[in-house]
């Protein structure tokens, strides 16, 4: 196993510095405050995303594309949403040794300043690749891949953070979230599909060491055994303080157990290039919020944002929006007359968080390739 061939460091957020001006921590920075303030772990992908297509593909056809991207994708989704954001993030991931793994780390590392010291690129092991073809509202994927060395991927000893995100697999137990914890990281998790069919909650262990849980509704519903997304929220309270439950084009619903209080935000309406990611980029609004110390229904609100931003661009990772771009989205709908009032004070608590800039910097999307070689 090599060592990172890259020096990180966390002060350099690898933006325009006019990205790094804005920060929605800064008024809980201090000097013992963690270094980094998310930390996450999982599998890095190279995701090439199909767009513009009229149908599915069919069998013993050819179809083109009128769009295609390529991007780094799986963990690389949200931590590349959460960096963006203005959040100190670390990721420990395995790499591929390989033209793929060399792209993955270049855009993460030096494209959008995520730090990478605990993540490793391994000889021999090439990347894992996701085809995603977004049609109709919906995407098919296809991927390919082999499971790196474990120690390649998950350190025993994980850094001080504010919070971590983790992705909870049904019947497995991951140390790192429990050691996390009692370092007093906050600990943020969305879960997978149970391809068991038990859904039985003593199956996520880790779910005892999370402050929030954010599944979609047919997984909220499927766990807690009841017809309503509403009733599973409550009825997740009872194992975990703050349940965020999604109900896709009706937007999400929350539950603060601990306070009583409870949110439901609707959807913005947008018209969706790509939704690769959109989930991650949701979950990464909601975590900036949390670590900010919003109320819940800003929140709730700010991740939906977030997400809705995210499916006009092709690709996961590199498709999620930063600060200025959520100006720009806050000074257009507030131009329109007959804006309804109500929709806009439910986002008026973004007037004292954006910055003052007239354009969006020029955020790295994702494109057709790799790379292009350099002119001599």
């Amino acid at each position: 196993m090599s060592t990172p061939h890259h020096p990180e460091r966390p002060d350099h957020p690898g933006r325009p510095d006019e990205a790094a001006r804005l920060d929605p921590l800064s008024a809980l920075r201090a000097p013992d405050s963690p270094p980094w303030d998310v930390y996450l772990t999982g599998t890095v992908f190279l995701d090439i995303i199909f767009t513009g297509l009229d149908s599915a593909p069919v069998r013993g056809t050819e179809s083109w594309a009128r769009g295609m991207g390529s991007s780094p994708g799986g963990v690389a989704n949200m931590a590349t949403a959460l960096a963006r954001l203005g959040l100190r993030t670390s990721l420990a991931a395995a790499f591929g040794d390989d033209h793929y793994g060399e792209y993955c780390w270049d855009a993460l590392a030096d494209g959008e300043g995520i730090g990478l010291e605990l993540s490793r690129t391994v000889p021999g092991w090439h990347s894992p690749v996701t085809v995603s073809m977004a049609y109709e509202g919906e995407r098919t994927m296809v991927s390919h891949g082999h499971e790196p060395p474990p120690v390649a991927t998950t350190p025993q000893c994980p850094p001080r953070a504010r919070g971590a995100v983790a992705c909870l697999t049904p019947g497995t137990r991951e140390e790192w979230i429990a050691v996390a914890a009692r370092k007093g990281t906050r600990i943020f998790a969305d879960v997978g599909w149970d391809e068991s069919g038990r859904w039985d909650l003593a199956g996520l262990p880790d779910l005892a060491h999370c402050e929030a849980f954010l599944p979609n509704a047919q997984e909220a519903m499927r766990y807690t055994g009841t017809e309503c997304p509403r009733a599973a929220a409550r009825a997740l309270t009872e194992h975990v303080p703050v349940a965020v439950v999604t109900l896709g084009a009706e937007g999400a619903y929350a539950v603060d157990g601990r306070t009583g209080e409870t949110a439901e935000v609707p959807a913005i309406a947008v018209e969706a290039l790509d939704p690769t990611g959109a989930g991650d980029v949701f979950v990464a609004g909601f975590v900036t919020g949390s670590l900010a110390g919003w109320p819940l229904a800003d929140r709730l609100a700010f991740a939906g944002l977030t997400a809705a931003l995210s499916v006009q661009e092709f690709g996961g990772s590199l498709s999620a929006p930063g600060w200025s771009e959520i100006a720009a989205w806050w000074r257009h709908v507030q131009s329109y007359d007959d804006q309804a009032p109500v929709a806009l004070h439910r986002y008026g608590f973004l007037d004292g968080l954006l910055p003052a800039v007239s354009h969006p910097w020029p955020l790295r999307r994702a494109v057709p390739t790799i790379g292009f070689r350099r002119s001599a």
